[in-house]
């Protein structure tokens, strides 16, 4: 007697598009944007799976927007370059040839193979820079210091580290509605038409608010924001965000990313989310189960 029962491989995939039915309908016609990290990068295998899965939100009715990083890869142009980097809160100081270096390997490689990844799985990408259309003006980032001897507060000059002033959102609409997904460099264009260098987190948060995003991912090289147990942290308010800063739960360069949350969901985004680039399909786990996979800070 022939055995017709489901192969059950078969039917666990049924059954988690069938999990996946009610956020796709809650998502139809939403705007993702989706910062990929310098460091979340890693290989090309890694690369390729982001890329199909930023191809199925395209097709899923989803409309992403792709701002990726790229720190690493500066760094590594720099030394060959022989051209020793200095940090400021994590900053990197931007003189007007590192501001060059940073708009060949963020435009140029970093874009462009991002652009070229999407592409083979499928999907159509154009890659952008806030210069193009002057749809990113940022405005020149102010930072101090205190001297480590007399303790007074001092100006530091980052150089061309800028930060979104305005976001002319209408470069993207018009990209997204025509079918295609931007893939965004985090360069700005300032007052003097001169390029600046904006931090890839805050540029994804800025554009998330000023696109109203329903979401904006952060993926990064770590699983999102853990307790002092070392256990994750799934579901964060603003209110509990500055807690955890206040009794040393959250430390170091979780701060900024976490900041750069809070804005998002206080200018308009309805919840964003850290996650783990590393691991693969993150981002389709987050959205389409009901586990989750990161920390999501809501309003």
């Amino acid at each position: 007697m022939t055995d017709n029962s489901p192969d059950p491989a078969l039917l666990a995939k049924a059954e988690t598009l069938t999990e996946a039915l009610p956020y796709l309908q809650r998502y139809a016609g939403a705007t993702f944007v989706v910062k990929y990290g310098g460091h979340a990068m890693g290989s090309p295998q890694r690369q390729r799976g982001f890329a199909e899965d930023v191809v199925l939100l395209k097709a899923v009715g989803i409309n992403p927007v792709v701002v990726h990083g790229g720190g690493p890869q500066i760094g590594a142009m720099l030394g060959k370059l022989g051209v020793e980097s200095r940090f400021v809160d994590g900053l990197r100081v931007t003189d007007a040839a590192t501001a060059q270096v940073a708009e060949m390997v963020l435009s140029g490689a970093i874009n462009k193979e991002l652009v070229g990844w999407i592409g083979e799985a499928g999907g159509r990408a154009i890659g952008l820079s806030g210069k193009d259309g002057g749809f990113v003006r940022a405005t020149k980032i102010a930072r101090t210091a205190r001297d480590p001897d007399s303790h007074i507060e001092r100006a530091v000059d980052l150089g061309f580290v800028g930060d979104p002033e305005t976001i002319d959102r209408r470069v993207i609409d018009t990209v997204s509605a025509a079918g295609m997904i931007p893939v965004v460099a985090p360069i700005g264009i300032g007052p003097a038409g001169e390029t600046f260098n904006i931090n890839a987190d805050t540029m994804a948060g800025a554009l998330a608010a000023a696109l109203g995003a329903a979401r904006l991912f952060l993926l990064t090289d770590v699983a999102g924001v853990l307790d002092k147990q070392g256990s994750l942290l799934t579901d964060l308010t603003p209110a509990d965000i500055q807690a955890l800063k206040a009794d040393g739960t959250i430390s170091g360069g979780m701060i900024p990313k976490l900041d750069t949350c809070v804005h998002a969901v206080e200018g308009g985004v309805d919840a964003a989310v850290i996650l783990d680039g590393r691991v693969p399909h993150a981002m389709l786990l987050e959205i389409f189960t009901r586990r989750g996979a990161g920390t999501l800070v809501h309003r």
